[in-house]
């Protein structure tokens, strides 16, 4: 997470939420009626939008976003969008960062479910966000009504009118998994982000967001993972995760690929069953979090390793809902697996 991404205070509906829009988790530009200046594919980036005030290329202008040429004829641009997964949708950033002059004056969005492939001339387009005015140079939050939360998409379609440049979309959701499918005693990573296991408090995400942990694989680089800054005081690093489903753990696996000499000393993981637990914590229950159930007791870790812990390291706790990662003192993690089964 960037610096300035920190210093813009979400939304409440963004609390514990990911963006399904996350082309690192996967979305992809799938068209646009015209990206002239800027291709839509950089609307997709994690990274904040930027501004280079001496960069331009052959199309005029660099621009960190997707961008539009003017229109000199009827109608609006319009781009589809694939999500990273199939995904409920609680609300969206349309973020014109640095578009001043060359913003689009209003938007409005679409959603469809695809089983597979992506969306052709029978693709069910169903409105979620109204036609809504945007500004220059800013995050638009939009959220959404209990009705369209409880809905499953798969594609995006954004409609700017009628031309103009947006830097960043984020589509702040969840992850649809159907956990019918995985039988009563079949293992299966629990803390899998596909599978709606994110992130939601953590005490620092100086280098890299919690819910990199969660993704696919192993990291590919050292940006590729949770790592907090270097801690000059007291006390220690954490992060709250709520499961996409209430599971027994049984085996863990904490893996600090590409950290050498950032590496956390020692690790802990706690968990609790509170299945009726709001997203957003307050100070207190985040305190309490401290008091959860010990699930592998404090444990030394090592440089750009793999580390397994199963049988009588992982304690039986019995179902859980939430889990508390804790590191000494700091550090970085590439990835966390929590495997178990479905309680």
């Amino acid at each position: 997470m960037s610096e300035q991404e920190k210093s813009v205070a979400l939304p409440d509906f963004a609390v514990g939420a990911i963006n399904l829009a996350s082309a690192r988790l996967g979305a992809r530009a799938i068209y646009a009626t015209d990206q002239f200046f800027a291709p839509l594919s950089r609307m997709l980036k994690d990274d904040a939008a930027v501004f280079l005030p001496g960069e331009y290329d052959e199309h005029g202008k660099w621009m960190d976003g997707w961008e539009s040429r003017r229109k000199r004829v009827p109608g609006h641009d319009f781009a589809i969008i694939r999500l990273a997964m199939p995904g409920r949708i609680r609300g969206f950033d349309v973020d014109t960062s640095h578009f001043t002059g060359n913003y689009p004056p209003q938007c409005s969005i679409e959603g469809c479910f695809m089983e597979s492939g992506d969306p052709d001339e029978t693709a069910d387009w169903q409105e979620v966000l109204s036609r809504s005015d945007l500004g220059p140079d800013r995050h638009h939050y939009f959220e959404m009504d209990q009705d369209t939360r409880q809905k499953v998409f798969t594609h995006l379609r954004l409609h700017i009118f009628p031309d103009g440049g947006v830097a960043r979309l984020r589509v702040y959701g969840s992850a649809y998994f159907n956990w019918e499918k995985v039988g009563a005693n079949e293992e299966i990573d629990l803390a899998y982000i596909f599978g709606g296991t994110h992130a939601l408090h953590w005490s620092d995400a100086h280098y890299g967001h919690p819910d990199r942990m969660l993704a696919p694989g192993r990291g590919i680089n050292m940006g590729d993972g949770w790592e907090t800054a270097r801690r000059r005081g007291p006390g220690h690093d954490w992060v709250i995760f709520k499961l996409g489903h209430p599971g027994i753990i049984r085996r863990v696996v904490a893996d600090t690929a590409h950290f050498k000499g950032n590496y956390p000393d020692t690790c802990m993981l706690l968990g609790a069953n509170l299945p009726d637990q709001n997203d957003v914590f307050s100070m207190e229950e985040i305190e309490a979090s401290e008091k959860w159930q010990p699930l592998l007791v404090q444990t030394k870790l090592q440089a750009d390793n793999i580390h397994e812990f199963s049988g009588d390291a992982v304690s039986d706790i019995g179902p859980v809902t939430h889990v508390r990662l804790a590191i000494f003192p700091d550090g970085g993690v590439s990835r966390l697996r929590l495997y178990g089964v479905k309680a």
